[in-house]
């Protein structure tokens, strides 16, 4: 894995609606903006998603998982809908311009294809870890406990010489009768399983900023976390209103001789707009990978139209969220 960051897509959003938030953790302090840092070479690829400017006159970052086909390449879901509640095995597959199902690819952070499913209130999340079979098709068995409307998102490199990553994104339903979710409010800090996260930092649009996430356990800080997908941490963006999809790798990796495991882990990232995010982070410890979840506004002049003081948590505010399905 690059030490620095990688991004490859955006997205999410606040559109459709859904009874049961079912997941990712308590949050508590509201997001604070730090001084932006420097940004990695990775930032600067060509190609990846479109560029432009922001309202704040700034150059947006790459927002990709918008399209359904990009690149000659298209998602092609089997299964675009299922039952809400229901242990379901979802069933896709990825097509070349000749419309093949391609069955080789590039091996990034552990796996050929990282496959997002998440609601369109940003409330359930599921990182999932499909097989391939032979023919190219992928399937992994998952349960979406609320119905209405969600996005799958394929993350992957194909095996074709000089091909640079794609992030593609379908609509999937979930039946049943659905409710309006409102979008949890933007906290600093995230309890899941008796764990608390704290997120350092600010996404401003078109600057590369850093975000620390730390974990703690008992008021005590976790200095033994294990790798997961290659890293302490893998940390995935989604824009509310757009399902623009944004994949961020960590700042170091383990085993490269600089990288603690923990209490830190440390991403650098560049929100392509203003507006709502909500930021998932997945991690390891004892064995069991767990999910917490934050909600981010970027405002239109960027991370340092968002500093001051940190407003205090507000009792009795809970979030539900859920962050995994293997």
């Amino acid at each position: 894995m690059n030490t620095g960051l990688k991004i490859t897509a955006f997205a999410a959003a606040i559109a459709a609606t859904f009874g049961t938030a079912y997941g990712v953790g308590t949050s508590i302090d509201p997001v604070v903006a730090k001084k932006p840092t420097t940004a990695h070479d990775e930032h600067a690829e060509a190609g990846e998603g479109a560029g432009g400017k922001t309202a704040g006159g700034h150059e947006s970052a790459p927002a990709d998982g918008l399209q359904i086909s990009e690149g000659g390449y298209t998602l092609a879901l089997d299964t675009p809908r299922v039952a809400a509640g229901a242990s379901s095995v979802l069933s896709f597959s990825v097509k070349d311009e000749s419309g093949r199902k391609v069955t080789a690819y590039q091996r990034e952070h552990g796996k050929e294809l990282h496959f997002i499913v998440a609601s369109r209130d940003l409330t359930i999340y599921r990182h999932l870890h499909p097989t391939r079979a032979a023919d190219g098709t992928w399937s992994v068995r998952a349960e979406l406990p609320a119905a209405g409307g969600y996005r799958a998102f394929a993350d992957f490199k194909p095996a074709k010489k000089g091909a640079t990553g794609v992030t593609l994104g379908a609509d999937l339903a979930v039946s049943g009768k659905a409710e309006p979710a409102a979008l949890p409010p933007a906290r600093a800090t995230a309890e899941v399983d008796g764990y608390r996260v704290t997120l350092d930092g600010a996404l401003a649009p078109g600057k590369a900023n850093e975000l620390k996430l730390t974990v703690t356990k008992d008021g005590k800080p976790v200095t033994n976390l294990q790798p997961y997908l290659g890293a302490y941490g893998h940390l995935v963006a989604l824009r509310a209103g757009d399902l623009a999809y944004l994949h961020v790798h960590p700042n170091g990796e383990p085993d490269d001789g600089v990288t603690e495991p923990g209490p830190e882990v440390s991403f650098t990232a560049t929100a392509p707009s203003s507006g709502a995010y909500r930021l998932f982070l997945d991690f390891q410890h004892k064995g069991e990978v767990r999910t917490a979840a934050f909600t981010v506004d970027v405002p239109a002049g960027g991370a340092d139209a968002n500093t001051g003081a940190k407003p205090s948590a507000e009792p009795g505010e809970t979030e539900e969220a859920d962050g995994h399905g293997h």
